[in-house]
């Protein structure tokens, strides 16, 4: 930070650093969204993503444009430190079947709060004669993540509807506030990281919320489909292409060998979620290596009175601990 009462609060290339922050930030929640909502049965909440994911993506696209600005490489994402990326890899967790409001909370009730109140930190201190590109980037993403946060609590209520569930919402809160406090925020400078109160009746949020009343059932792994993507994991740990090749679609099979061809040597295999989208069923499955772990998400179809797989993307991969 300057002491110069010209230069603002921030110095230039504290705010250029600020900004790459929250543009990881944005971008890794816009991940985050867009692989939960093939995964989360409950329209109310997937609809909120699916809504959600657009706004971030234009949240990380204005900081990236702007950072050229302040003689930073444009479209940079940095976290502010390794406990900051733990915390975003904590709230991505919550990706297995039935947890729903573990990924309403972790977004809506935790990491938006913050980003939201680390917004309305740098604004006001953020100099109006010299900052002002920096200060409409902030006033946008300020209202919309007021609108999230608002949205959110609405969709949370609606999910929590007994103490158990409510006791589950508060737990993983708190593990999650942990987390972050351990990071030391978002700016990774503060002891105790804010969470901005946004109160829903004080925020015109109505068209991010739809089909609130309804239901949907989540989907089940049926034996068969089970037994198919386990012998498929198989053939993979086995590193036989022929039989895992075998329940590929034959029009697929390029792009599968492509993007298993990014897979190290593997020992495990584990069914995490499953969601359905008409008549494809969505799976994700961790594939363990005596070094990394790849999550894989693959999608299956009937075809010829059986289960072929259609698509095959590498979502993430890690070392393991």
């Amino acid at each position: 930070m300057t002491a110069h009462p010209l230069a603002g609060h921030f110095s230039v290339d504290d705010a250029a650093r600020r900004i790459r922050h929250y543009r990881y930030a944005e971008e890794r929640t816009m991940r985050i969204l867009g692989g939960w909502i093939a995964l989360t049965p409950e329209l109310p909440a997937k609809l909120l993503f699916g809504r959600h994911v657009w706004d971030c993506a234009q949240h990380a696209d204005l900081w990236g444009r702007r950072l050229p600005e302040l003689r930073s490489p444009a479209q940079q994402s940095e976290p502010p430190n390794e406990a900051f990326v733990d915390f975003m890899a904590l709230v991505e967790t919550a990706e297995e079947p039935g947890r729903t409001i573990e990924r309403v909370v972790g977004i809506y009730r935790v990491l938006k709060r913050h980003l939201l109140a680390e917004y309305e930190r740098h604004l006001a201190h953020a100099n109006p004669v010299y900052e002002p590109p920096t200060r409409r980037i902030l006033q946008r993403c300020i209202e919309e993540e007021r609108r999230h946060v608002a949205a959110g609590a609405v969709v949370l209520d609606r999910l929590v509807t007994d103490d158990a569930a409510r006791a589950r919402a508060q737990a993983w809160e708190r593990r999650l506030v942990e987390r972050l406090a351990a990071a030391r925020g978002l700016g990774g400078d503060v002891e105790t990281p804010a969470l901005a109160d946004v109160a829903p009746d004080s925020v015109r949020f109505q068209g991010d919320l739809v089909a609130l009343d309804s239901t949907f059932e989540p989907v089940g792994l049926s034996e068969d489909l089970a037994q198919a993507v386990d012998a498929h994991a198989r053939a993979l740990i086995d590193a036989e292409r022929s039989r895992w090749a075998a329940d590929v679609a034959p029009e697929a099979r390029e792009a599968v060998a492509g993007e298993y061809a990014a897979l190290g040597k593997l020992a495990t295999s584990e069914i995490v979620a499953v969601a359905r989208i008409g008549a494809h069923r969505v799976v994700r499955v961790r594939l363990d290596g005596p070094e990394r772990s790849w999550l894989v998400q693959q999608q299956w179809r009937r075809a010829d009175g059986q289960w072929r797989l259609f698509t095959a993307t590498i979502v993430r991969s890690d070392p393991r601990p």
